[in-house]
């Protein structure tokens, strides 16, 4: 039997960290090939994320540029990719989520008349502009893909709301809860700058917050709030990642640099990041995937966004929705430091987003649709 050939795209950290459990459950049924194309999006942190989930990229079209705009950080991605699929024959490609490799990916694949898979598929805030521009790019992804993995049934209702088929949408869980429980089984060492932090005593919030929307004055917003917690709450203290966005590494380091119990470093590998959200006492984050992995660590997250293509997370309430204005965030993070059983509610709310298995039910839906159709075509 001829072994299937897969094609993982991807180009950010978030995406390396997804798409690592696919691979795996696409290795381990001995029946496919996988190659994997990084765009290079993320340079640092993917090449991170690569080395501890043991992975090594096929392809890297290292498409960055200092300054570059959208469009041409869209024509570089498209070249590359194009160039790839047009000299190899896949079965299906996989993208992941709401980036610009995702949307590429998907267009290329659509070119070449590959079957794609849209890992993380469904999610909306129905904003166009809010994630800017990732709310766009997966919404495009959507008319091009062939098959749609849902990580969870109301997403899956989504897309179908817009038109998908139900036998092409499958709910599958998200693989970063496989990515995390994967994760704490290895024995990883934690950065030796933070070791210390994560152990002092007292409370530690932990904050990351990078999104463009949020940029300038909401991130002023946000760091003057953090300023007022630590001031208000003495046993706290903040752990800052600061994304390497200029845009964000200097604003934080204006205002927050100087308070002795704030700790601003530069981003953590992955489990250097799962041991401090281990560590924490509460999370405040615009991050999409700390979202999905705080609540099966049981810590409550305060989301700096006016709008989540998560609401599963609100609606079980693990998550709260805060956005960036001062006021609002120092009354959720005070109520939250302040009420133990409010605390306790967060903590122990329900994980809407995966089971561990996510990976393995992606893998069988691609072989069986892949299936069906060489049967079709006889």
């Amino acid at each position: 039997m001829n072994k299937r050939k897969f094609l993982f795209v991807l180009g950010t950290r978030p995406e390396v960290i997804k798409v690592a459990p696919v691979v795996f459950a696409a290795r381990e049924t001995g029946l496919i090939e996988t190659e994997i194309l990084h765009t290079g999006q993320h340079l640092e942190l993917a090449a991170e994320m690569f080395r501890h989930f043991r992975l090594r990229p096929d392809f890297d079209l290292a498409v960055m540029q200092p300054d570059q705009t959208l469009f041409q950080l869209t024509s570089r991605i498209t070249e590359g990719i194009g160039e790839i699929v047009s000299r190899n024959d896949y079965d299906m490609i996989f993208v992941q989520g709401d980036t610009s490799s995702a949307f590429i990916g998907a267009l290329c694949g659509f070119y070449r008349k590959i079957p794609v898979g849209h890992i993380e598929a469904g999610l909306r805030t129905l904003d166009r502009y809010s994630p800017f521009p990732e709310e766009m790019n997966r919404r495009l992804v959507s008319p091009l893909a062939s098959l749609h993995f849902a990580p969870t049934q109301r997403a899956g209702n989504m897309l179908a709301g817009e038109g998908i088929p139900g036998n092409l949408i499958e709910v599958t869980g998200n693989t970063v809860i496989d990515a995390l429980f994967w994760s704490l089984q290895q024995d990883y060492p934690v950065r030796d700058d933070i070791k210390e932090f994560l152990d002092l005593p007292g409370r530690m919030l932990l904050v990351t917050t990078h999104r463009r929307e949020n940029f300038g004055e909401p991130h002023r917003q946000v760091f003057s709030a953090l300023l007022e917690l630590v001031e208000r709450f003495s046993d706290t203290r903040i752990l800052f990642p600061i994304h390497p966005n200029p845009n964000v590494r200097r604003e934080a380091a204006a205002m927050l640099n100087n308070h002795p119990r704030i700790h601003l470093t530069s981003p953590l590998d992955y489990q250097s990041f799962i041991r401090a959200m281990q560590k924490s006492y509460l999370i405040l984050s615009d991050s999409g995937g700390v979202q999905e992995e705080a609540p099966s660590l049981n810590k409550p997250v305060l989301v700096l966004r006016e709008s989540t293509e998560r609401p599963e997370g609100l609606d079980t309430g693990a998550l709260k929705l805060v956005g960036t204005d001062k006021a609002r965030i120092i009354e959720a993070a005070s109520d939250l430091l302040t009420s133990k059983a409010n605390y306790e509610a967060m903590a122990n709310a329900q994980n809407p987003y995966g089971d561990g298995q996510s990976g393995q039910k992606i893998v069988a839906a691609a072989l069986a649709y892949l299936s069906s159709q060489s049967k079709n075509h006889r």
